[in-house]
């Protein structure tokens, strides 16, 4: 199934290194050329505003979905296709899983940690089967997928995450999924 619509998970701040920032931007591009709508936390800052404003100089869509505590905090984009108020963090999350056909996360603080775990558990909780991708940027995921690596080899997980999670090191990586994408 093409995708559509997805979720990029990332910071509200951009990082120190630069290639975040070019991977994030580069990454927008290959959405608004391949007519795939961005889906994201609704903030104007950091790695957030980065995908927003690249999806929609290349006259993709955005949709930002935000929780109204974090409008002010994150500065809630104004030039978004679509900017979704909702009450709280967990409704956020879960608008964002109905909304996308796929995730990406790409580096990020706490946040994007919580939404990239919450999305892994609703695969296996069979509540959602989406693709999730890990755009591994100069290596910042690296340590983190050797240990959910490690906790399938010690037998607390039900399936290979390799299933599930695919990594990308360059942006155009995904466009390797060519049944996935348009």
């Amino acid at each position: 199934m093409p995708i559509k619509a997805l979720a990029v998970f990332c910071g509200s701040k951009e990082g120190r290194d630069p290639l975040f920032t070019e991977h994030t931007r580069q990454l927008g591009v290959i959405m608004s050329r391949h007519n795939i709508q961005l889906v994201y936390g609704g903030g104007n800052v950091g790695q957030m505003g980065v995908i927003a404003d690249a999806v929609l100089g290349g006259g993709g869509e955005a949709t930002g979905v935000i929780p109204q505590l974090l409008v002010d905090r994150e500065r809630s984009h104004k030039g978004l296709t679509q900017l979704e108020i909702v009450p709280d963090m967990h409704t956020r999350k879960k608008r964002m899983y109905e909304l996308c056909d796929a995730a990406v996360i790409l580096p990020g603080g706490y946040g994007t940690l919580d939404e990239f775990f919450e999305m892994i558990t609703w695969n296996n909780l069979a509540i959602h089967d989406k693709m999730i991708f890990v755009l591994n940027t100069n290596g910042f995921y690296t340590h983190l997928l050797m240990h959910i690596q490690k906790m399938y080899e010690a037998g607390f997980l039900y399936e290979d995450p390799s299933l599930k999670i695919k990594v990308l090191n360059e942006p155009e990586d995904i466009l390797c999924f060519s049944a996935l994408v348009q």
